[in-house]
């Protein structure tokens, strides 16, 4: 203290107040710039501690925070603490609350006789505290809260000190108010640039989970979250799951997926059939089934859409009492955001998967259109014929299966597609699939189809038959050759109507009617344990038997002119005469073949006329009498070609045939499919130019035939 050397006693005195009157308004300029600087009212107490220490002797401190509705409680080393000196306290009953309540500072020089605040007495005497002073912490815009110092001496403070702990109060209340302010404004930017993030997300991107999965971590960082997630019912069976989730800390029994409790207690299904938001208490989730994970307060908003609830908002914190009205009715403007990302997502969703149905079928039914929609007409008037339509008008109208029988070239997909065209799915999809013409492995992908890397060469997802079908005609023909593996699965579907893609754990459902067809008899099969007896039984509901052609004879001169309209329209020529004998051969012929060998044999001759009547092959047209069927010791695949004057119309025609094979196969090089294929080159499907190959006995090696 040399610069008070020659200075009387008084005068020391004096300049030694006005010393610690600086020192105290030079701390209270600091603890000022200091509140102001922190933006965050929950760290305020901190610097307080610390700061006002440096001027103010206290061995306590108290601040009541009308936020949090909490009194922290800060006890210094000069106290005696015991076991139940808590750091932070309820405010009931306590000084602090009370000086809040009535904003009027208190000066209490001794506790020894006070019972006003039992609460906040006890800790403090059982602390060695004596001496309490305590101010409100107001400005002109609000209440915030109250401080209290106290000293473990009596009368500890002077009138003087309590003066400046008033003006540190007015500057801390100044502080918070202005941290709150910026915390509001800072908030409400958030909020506001969280709504408008949400609008650009929602009309710029409409994959539903990504969407979904962004706005959750968002929507939990404004919030000042643990966690958020969203509820969606499912496509298919209606049930609630958690659809997106962002839960940093998840302890791992929640994750996407995750189905809640089916409990009429639990509160997500409540708030989506109620369509009323909720804010749960931890009492309230005591009641709740399932766990809690340690979420103290956890809000419910109903996703409220143009066509009802479409899901649940969640948000869970740790802190209890976290959620307001304010943040309730800001979180229900995020609801309806979100609602139509949901609406516009599952609309988009299923567009794309109308979408992509439809460029399936026309796939699909583009070659149809090609190959087998131009000979859909049944034509006929035979009395065999009129009994097989009445039994397909009958069973049309209904969604029972039907067995389809016959030998082969019958019509029997003509009769399936009439069945169709009457029934009242005749707006859907008519799916059909040969059983027989796709290789058994690939068999059950082409039926349910499969997702991608079910299976070595899976590069993408397909859809299956059954699935394209859906609200429409599935035609399976040659239902004979399914393998056994297979065929529980197919009974499933045609009991259950239910089945799952292959690589896929996921039900799908199909409302597709099955419309079966075969040339083999089931029931021998079935004896032979070569087909199961329970999908013959569900199959065999209503059999249909189509005629052979050599049933129904009086039909053969209308099928040969129907025929012949449309190959000359095909070819571009003008044939309108059919010679009496070539019709009377042609009427007595079996046709073992049926229908499709009566139009290969009538696509031949329109090829080989060149006027305006009909040329069959003209040394041999009489009635077939030997010479047609298989002969004795003759391999079973070949058919002996009778030379000299047995020979007739048949052999004519497979003689000409034989040689339109025999160069295309040379001009193919000997291949039979592909684009370059003698398929290909004769205008005929794979299949059927295998099967003629077969059957006229033609033999092919590397080097020709």
């Amino acid at each position: 203290m040399g610069h008070f050397q020659g200075m009387s006693s008084s005068a020391i005195a004096v300049a030694e107040a006005d010393e610690s009157t600086a020192e105290r308004y030079e701390s209270l300029f600091r603890i000022a710039t200091a509140i102001r600087a922190q933006r965050d009212p929950r760290e305020l107490f901190g610097i307080l501690v610390h700061e006002l220490g440096q001027v103010v002797h206290f061995d306590a401190i108290a601040q009541f925070d009308e936020g949090s509705h909490k009194v922290d409680f800060h006890l210094g080393p000069g106290c005696l603490k015991g076991e139940n000196c808590p750091s932070e306290i309820d405010k009931e009953e306590t000084i602090a609350a009370w000086v809040y309540e009535h904003q009027e500072p208190l000066v209490l020089a001794t506790l020894d006789r006070e019972t006003r605040f039992p609460a906040s007495t006890r800790i403090m005497q059982r602390a060695g505290l004596q001496s309490v002073f305590a101010f409100p912490l107001t400005t002109a815009h609000r209440r915030l809260g109250s401080l209290v110092i106290a000293s473990v001496r009596r009368a500890a403070y002077s009138p003087e000190e309590i003066r400046f702990c008033g003006l540190v109060a007015n500057q801390i209340a100044v502080a918070m108010d202005d941290a709150i302010n910026f915390r509001a404004s800072q908030q409400t930017q958030e909020r506001l640039q969280l709504l408008l993030d949400l609008t650009n997300r929602v009309v710029s991107n409409l994959n539903l989970r990504d969407v979904l999965r962004e706005v959750s971590a968002n929507i939990r960082r404004v919030m000042q979250c643990d966690g958020a997630g969203i509820t969606l019912p499912g496509r298919e069976d209606g049930k609630l799951r958690i659809y997106a989730l962002d839960f940093p800390d998840n302890p791992g029994h929640i994750e996407e997926g995750y189905e809640p409790a089916a409990d009429e207690k639990a509160s997500a299904a409540k708030v989506f059939h109620s369509g009323e938001a909720v804010v749960l208490s931890r009492e309230d989730l005591d009641m709740e089934p399932g766990p809690r994970f340690d979420i103290q307060s956890l809000a419910h908003v109903p996703l409220k859409g143009r066509g009802g609830t479409v899901g649940v908002l969640s948000l869970g914190t740790r802190r209890e009492d976290a959620f307001s009205a304010d943040d309730l009715a800001f979180l229900t403007q995020i609801a309806r955001q979100v609602a139509i990302a949901v609406e516009n997502a599952m609309a988009f969703g299923e567009v794309s998967d109308l979408k992509n149905k439809l460029a399936q079928e026309n796939l699909y039914l583009e070659d149809e259109i090609r190959s087998e929609l131009k000979f859909e007409e049944i034509v006929g008037k035979s009395d065999a014929l009129r009994r097989l339509l009445q039994q397909v008008e009958t069973v049309a109208p209904t969604d029972s299966t039907v067995l389809i029988y016959g030998e082969t070239g019958t019509g029997k997909e003509l009769v399936a597609r009439a069945l169709h065209n009457l029934s009242a799915r005749h707006g859907s999809a008519f799916v059909k699939l040969n059983c027989a013409a796709i290789p058994t492995g690939l068999l059950e992908s082409e039926l349910f189809g499969h997702e991608r890397g079910a299976f070595t060469g899976a590069i993408s997802q397909r859809v299956g038959r059954f699935e394209l079908a859906n609200r429409g005609t599935m035609f399976l023909d040659e239902i004979g050759e399914v393998p056994l593996e297979l065929q529980p699965k197919l009974l499933r579907v045609l009991q259950e109507r239910e089945f799952e893609r292959l690589g896929s754990t996921r039900t799908l459902r199909t409302d597709a009617r099955l419309i079966a067809a075969t040339n083999r008899d089931l029931e021998t099969l079935v004896s032979e344990q070569k087909f199961r007896s329970d999908l013959y039984y569900r199959l065999n509901v209503f059999p249909i038997r189509v005629p052979a052609l050599r049933e129904r004879p009086e039909d053969i001169p209308l099928l040969v002119r129907h025929f012949v309209q449309q190959f000359s329209r095909r070819l571009s020529k003008t044939i309108d005469t059919i010679p009496s004998d070539t019709m009377t051969t042609l009427v007595k012929y079996p046709w073992p073949g049926n229908i499709r060998e009566l139009q290969n044999v009538i696509e031949r001759a329109a090829i080989l006329t060149t006027g305006p009547i009909l040329r069959v092959p003209s040394d041999g047209l009489r009635v077939p009498n030997n010479g047609l069927g298989p002969v004795a010791g003759a391999p079973a695949n070949q058919r002996v070609v009778p030379s000299g004057p047995n020979r007739n119309m048949r052999s004519d025609l497979d003689d000409a045939e034989r040689r339109q094979i025999l160069a295309a196969l040379e001009q193919a090089g000997w291949t039979v499919a592909g684009p370059n294929g003698a398929a290909a080159l004769l205008g005929m499907k794979r299949s059927t130019l295998q099967s003629r190959i077969q059957k006229l006995g033609i033999r092919i090696s590397r080097t020709g035939a």
